[in-house]
C-alpha cells in the first residue's frame, strides 16, 4: 500500500480531536468530575492551549453547541504544579435544544419620494 492509501485508511480510522474532548467531558460528566486543561491534556495527549480552543469551538451550534461550564478550583484540590495562581476547571453539559419559532419578516414598502410641499 503506498503512502496515499495509508493515508486514506489512517483518515477513516483518527478521531477528530474536539470528537476525543467531546467524548471525555462527557464521560467525566457522567462521574460528576470537573477537569482542569491539563488533567485533559494528561488524558487526551493534546496540548492545554488546544484543548482550549476545542472547548470554545464546542459552545457553537455546528459543533454541538454544548454548554461549558466553567469554575476556580478550590485550594483542598490543588494538585502538585498547579499551585500557582487561579486553576480553573471545566464541565460540559449537553445542550437543551429550544425550539424558536421563526420570526415574520415585514415586507418592506416601497419608499415613497418626498412629497413637495405645496403653499
Amino acid at each position: 500500500m503506498g503512502r496515499t492509501g495509508r493515508r486514506a485508511a489512517q483518515g477513516s480510522l483518527r478521531r477528530r480531536q474536539r470528537d476525543v474532548l467531546c467524548d471525555v467531558m462527557l464521560s467525566a460528566r457522567e462521574c460528576e468530575t470537573w477537569l482542569t486543561l491539563d488533567e485533559l491534556a494528561k488524558l487526551t495527549h493534546y496540548p492545554p492551549a488546544s484543548i482550549s480552543a476545542q472547548l470554545r469551538h464546542l459552545r457553537k451550534p455546528q459543533f454541538g453547541g454544548f454548554e461549558v461550564e466553567k469554575q476556580q478550583r478550590t485550594t483542598g484540590k490543588i494538585l502538585r504544579g498547579e499551585d500557582f495562581g487561579t486553576v480553573w476547571e471545566y464541565q460540559l453539559q449537553r445542550p437543551v435544544r429550544r425550539i424558536v419559532g421563526r420570526k415574520r419578516r415585514r415586507r418592506q414598502r416601497a419608499r415613497l419620494a418626498p412629497r413637495a410641499m405645496t403653499r
